[in-house]
């Protein structure tokens, strides 16, 4: 089951909520209760979609492998 995003509009907070894509419209708001909930557009990630920093390794000492262990 996906995971969206909702908006209620009795206490106008939002939030995410695991609901079938069909079942949605039943959900209730998990703060008040509601059920004037509307989803909202949401976008997704990607994990190539923007650069890792790597971690710095040590140049002297270690295993002698390059693992930066020591």
């Amino acid at each position: 089951m996906p995971i969206y995003e909702f908006h209620c509009a009795q206490c106008e907070r939002d939030s995410e909520l695991l609901v079938r894509s069909a079942d949605w419209r039943g959900a209730k708001c998990p703060h008040c209760g509601s059920g004037k909930i509307s989803k909202n557009f949401s976008t997704f990630a990607s994990a190539g979609s923007g650069a890792v920093e790597k971690p710095a390794r040590k140049k002297s000492g270690g295993c002698g492998s390059g693992c930066g262990c020591h």
